[in-house]
């Protein structure tokens, strides 16, 4: 992919530029360009990895495209809470298939409790609900929906689905 389909898949959630975002499960950083440019130097932007080579990587990423977007690093588990500002938006792109069916519901409730009243929650997941070596715990967008809704966000909707040569395909979709 590239990094206008990134963008594209965030869009419909992201109405303005400004606010304070987080990427969860962040990685290299491909979403959080994508965030960076539709939030523009007017936002912030809190990005989580327990990988620090891979926010490192991200870092150079940032300052080559986005220099002037403000981007805090943090190397930790989004599985446990975190110390952040209240948020207007999080993203989470291809990082809730590794935590395991029980605990989604839980880890899904701490993403609700940093955002502040009308944040949203952005996820980027494969749409199937059986996974592989790879990608242990998909969840379609059925079952997002149903986590969603049993976390207490009032309303989810499907984005945008792209085909995967991995798993079928995946989707984006805006919870809030």
């Amino acid at each position: 992919m590239k990094h206008q389909d990134y963008v594209n898949l965030l869009r419909g959630a992201i109405a303005s530029a400004g606010g304070a975002w987080a990427d969860f499960g962040s990685g290299a950083g491909a979403f959080t360009l994508a965030l960076a440019e539709l939030i523009g130097p007017a936002g912030k932007i809190y990005s989580v990895d327990k990988d620090q080579g891979a926010l490192r990587e991200q870092a150079r990423a940032m300052r080559a495209q986005f220099p002037d977007v403000p981007i805090s690093y943090r190397t930790a588990d989004f599985t446990h809470p975190l110390d952040l500002p209240l948020l207007d938006g999080i993203v989470m792109a291809n990082a809730l298939h590794f935590v395991g069916p029980p605990q989604k519901p839980e880890v899904v409730q701490l993403f609700r409790s940093y955002l502040r009243p009308g944040g949203r929650l952005i996820l980027v997941e494969y749409n199937v609900d059986n996974g592989n070596y790879w990608v242990p715990y998909p969840l379609s967008y059925k079952t997002w929906e149903s986590i969603a809704h049993q976390v207490g966000f009032g309303n989810t909707l499907l984005l945008s689905t792209s085909p995967s040569r991995f798993l079928k395909e995946f989707y984006s979709a805006v919870s809030w």
